[in-house]
């Protein structure tokens, strides 16, 4: 499985602020960027497997509206969690 307990859990201390810090939108965003590249790797592979593109799709916009809720909230953290994931906006 690409994706251990251990994983979760080392994602959840680097973003979070424990490893029972699962709520957080940092340490969702983390997650969900790892997930993300996890499939488009598969989605190179494998050109024809709809369902899967269709979950990421779902994955890319959950992980959007949590990046638009830190946005409107509390920008500091935005621009903390895009610098550290590297992720365009």
């Amino acid at each position: 499985m690409y994706l251990t307990a251990e994983k979760k859990q080392e994602f959840f201390v680097t973003y979070g602020e424990s490893k029972q810090d699962t709520g957080t939108s940092e340490s969702q965003i983390a997650l969900f960027t790892y997930r993300i590249n996890h499939l488009t790797g598969h989605l190179k592979v494998n050109k024809k497997d709809h369902s899967t593109r269709m979950g990421l799709l779902k994955l890319v916009g959950k992980r959007r509206r949590l990046l638009d809720f830190l946005y409107k909230n509390e920008i500091e953290r935005y621009r903390v969690i895009i610098a550290k994931l590297n992720i365009r906006k």
